[in-house]
């Protein structure tokens, strides 16, 4: 099977080769569902890989282990951002080393006194508009569903 396509100037050919039966997997069914799949797996493995799931370096498996689920955790939540608090915007599709890097990597002054630890976050950035939808957007509660 093969797709071409034209992406802004350039060629974009696509070839898969399978030993599914054409009777089981049509060519347009086999690419869509299975092989673009595989692609959209692949991709989220590299956003895991990018939010330092990429290093099992400590000295025991223990430690390799905390921070393969760390990592894990940090996945879910991104995932998590971006179906719900970046819902509708240009960046609903945007890759999380993308969001961390731009939205979440902000610098803050932090001030410790005897019982508090106080951030206190810039008045203006480049993207706060944008923060402070996706602020809102997790804060509000969940819309309720009809019951039947």
């Amino acid at each position: 099977m093969a797709k071409a396509e034209q992406l802004e100037g350039k060629e974009n050919p696509r070839y898969v080769v399978t030993s599914l039966s054409a009777e089981e997997w049509p060519a347009q069914r086999l690419y869509e569902e299975l092989y673009c799949a595989r692609g959209e797996m692949e991709n989220r493995i590299k956003e895991q890989l990018s939010l330092f799931a990429d290093r099992m370096s400590s000295e025991t498996m223990r430690a390799n282990q905390l921070r393969l689920c760390f990592s894990s955790l940090a996945c879910t939540l991104m995932l998590g951002l971006r179906r719900l608090g970046l819902r509708g915007s240009e960046w609903a599709r945007a890759q999380s080393e993308t969001i961390r890097r731009r939205l979440l990597k902000i610098g803050v002054r932090v001030k410790v006194s005897a019982r508090r630890v106080w951030l206190s976050l810039a008045e203006k950035g480049p993207c706060q508009e944008l923060f402070e939808q996706a602020w809102r957007a997790l804060r509000a509660p969940p819309p309720q569903t009809p019951t039947a």
